[in-house]
């Protein structure tokens, strides 16, 4: 409804913040945006972009500590229970440089090179917030770039993601095993729409 007639109709007078509404919108505006950049490589610039584009027109901007469009002013980490920590503020556009110019310097990539580069992407969380949502967005991005399959981490198996971040270091085919079961259920799904698409045309 937010995407189709710009409408929201909470659950039970359920009270929704409007950052949330605003950042839906905003989801579905980058995604179409980063459909139109698959034939350029990516950069730190475009990664920011991203976060700008994501954070538009919320109360963020209004928060200069926040520093949307730019990176973390103050220390963050990943997860509540077991925190993962992260890359500090006075680092992070060394070590996201040094990171976009790795992966780019490679002649191709593989799915598993794909899940190394988020798992470092989520572990500098380079931003105040929006750092999950962004590091999926650019790996469903390099899927399509790659000519992978892309896939979502659906509700469902947030646990297993976040879980699988916490632990890549020591156990990698945790997070791997939980990305190639969502890159097989959004297989599933896009060609069960293919198939009735082509059976609506005929």
């Amino acid at each position: 409804m937010i995407f189709e007639d710009q409408t929201f109709l909470p659950e039970q007078n359920t009270p929704i913040r409007l950052d949330d509404l605003l950042e839906v919108r905003n989801h579905f505006r980058l995604f179409d945006h980063m459909l139109c950049t698959l034939e350029k490589p990516l950069s730190v610039d475009m990664i920011l972009d991203m976060q700008r584009q994501l954070k538009r027109g919320t109360s963020d901007e209004t928060r200069p500590w926040m520093n949307v469009g730019g990176f973390k002013t103050i220390g963050n980490q990943i997860g509540m229970i077991n925190p993962v920590k992260t890359t500090s503020p006075d680092r992070v556009e060394a070590e996201l440089t040094a990171l976009v110019n790795q992966y780019n310097s490679m002649c191709s990539h593989s799915f598993q090179d794909l899940i190394n580069f988020h798992v470092r992407f989520e572990h500098i969380h380079p931003f105040s917030d929006g750092n999950g949502r962004i590091g999926r967005m650019i790996l469903f991005r390099e899927c399509l770039v790659n000519g992978l399959w892309p896939f979502i981490i659906l509700d469902r198996n947030q646990a297993f993601y976040i879980r699988g971040l916490r632990e890549y270091d020591n156990e990698s085919g945790y997070l791997t095993d939980t990305c190639l079961l969502s890159q097989d259920q959004y297989r599933a799904v896009a060609e069960q729409f293919l198939t009735e698409l082509s059976s609506d045309s005929e």
